[in-house]
């Protein structure tokens, strides 16, 4: 298990990308938490398999019908473990 702490620039607000990311998040049984920036970008925190992390990050990039992130930065750490499901926080 490992955590992503994620940076997602581009049209990200607006655009309901907190939704499809708690969408795609959950049908992977992710855990962490979504939430937009002051600065128009949106952080997240994943935790689970990498495989199902990085498969969220591409649906996000290439399955979400509104969004267009034109790049991320993702740094890599163990799992702390603390969630318990994913979430927004506002």
């Amino acid at each position: 298990m490992v955590r992503a702490e994620a940076r997602f620039i581009g049209l990200v607000q607006g655009v309901y990308f907190r939704a499809y990311t708690v969408k795609f998040a959950r049908r992977r049984d992710l855990t962490g938490w979504v939430r937009n920036l002051e600065d128009g970008t949106v952080e997240a925190v994943f935790e689970g398999t990498r495989e199902d992390i990085l498969e969220v990050v591409r649906q996000l990039r290439e399955d979400h019908p509104y969004a267009r992130v034109d790049d991320l930065e993702i740094n890599w750490l163990p799992a702390t473990g603390k969630f318990s499901s994913f979430d927004i926080h506002y």
